[in-house]
């Protein structure tokens, strides 16, 4: 079984402007006259971390790892204003262009693959290539089933916690509920609002409970800019002007490789699923002990194992992208 590369540096540090008061922290890994792959974190708000750069052999990639608008070290910090799907889309066409990258092989969880999947959608000609784990669609009955009716019967125990900061008689739309506690004045019940949205998807993201994931959302910065900036993707639909799966005739003859495990509970298997039958060109590859958190061994081995396929197949085909 595969394992994550060893641990790599930044070797490139960037604050990108991208017009609307938002300022990107890009890093680069791994050889910068590598296999250009982009890395697309999840949330959406979740931000890039050093775990991220070891999916990629840095003999052969050249990784970039953009935080997007309000998330990780981007500023402002869980921003809203001007944080829409078309915005992110077109701050990777302002970072591809930047870096002087001609196409990339685009790699994305969870949320990242919901951004991977409309860039590559508007943007076909310059993605050589999709690795998407997690597949997470965006689609009403999905954002119901994780924050409304459907995990909640699976860690009914974690949803009473998550139900706490909210009353009962608001209960019947937990999504807007939370949004005017993330959105209002009172900081207090802000910060108790996000603790209790990002730790719940936390304690859902792994087959087997995982301390470390834990913490990772329940640290405040990161709870703060996961669970705002969430619910407003989330209370507008994610932004997306059409179902993700009606434009996959777009993604004819893009290479794909799809990744998601049997048991993940925030975004279940069926999503993936109903990508590949729209992606027949795609492998999918389920994972039996698995759930979403991309560290999982399953996950992290099946991860590897694309990302190295990838490569020698672009290689071989000359598809470096500069």
């Amino acid at each position: 079984m595969r394992t994550l590369y060893p641990p790599v540096e930044s070797l490139v540090n960037h604050s990108l402007p991208v017009g609307d008061g938002h300022v990107l922290h890009v890093e680069e890994c791994g050889r910068l006259s590598g296999i250009p792959v982009l890395f697309l974190h999840g949330g959406p708000g979740a931000g890039c971390t050093p775990m991220h750069r070891r999916f990629f052999d840095p003999d052969r990639y050249r990784v970039i790892l953009p935080d997007q608008r309000g998330a990780g070290r981007s500023t402002p910090h869980a921003g809203l204003e001007a944080n829409t799907t078309a915005d992110l889309v077109a701050d990777l066409e302002r970072l591809r262009e930047a870096l002087d990258v001609n196409r990339w092989l685009v790699f994305g969880g969870s949320w990242g693959s919901t951004l991977a999947l409309a860039y590559a959608q508007s943007h076909p000609e310059r993605v050589s290539g999709l690795i998407l784990r997690g597949v997470f669609l965006c689609r009403e009955e999905d954002i119901h089933w994780f924050y409304q009716h459907g995990a909640s019967r699976v860690f009914p125990d974690h949803w009473q916690d998550f139900l706490e900061p909210i009353p009962i008689e608001e209960r019947d739309d937990l999504v807007a509920a939370y949004r005017k506690r993330l959105d209002g004045e009172d900081q207090i019940a802000q910060y108790h609002a996000a603790h209790a949205w990002s730790v719940w998807e936390g304690r859902c993201a792994t087959l087997r409970p995982e301390s470390e994931v834990v913490d990772y959302f329940a640290n405040p910065h990161n709870a703060l800019g996961i669970a705002r900036i969430e619910n407003h993707y989330f209370s507008h639909g994610a932004f997306l002007d059409k179902p993700l799966l009606d434009g996959m005739d777009r993604l004819a003859g893009i290479p794909g490789h799809i990744v998601h495990g049997r048991y993940d509970m925030v975004c279940p298997v069926d999503q993936a699923h109903a990508l590949h039958a729209r992606w027949p060109g795609a492998e999918l590859e389920i994972i039996d002990e698995a759930g979403h958190a991309a560290s999982e061994p399953g996950i992290v081995d099946a991860l590897v194992r694309a990302t190295d396929r990838f490569a020698e197949s672009l290689d071989a085909a000359g598809g470096r992208g500069a």
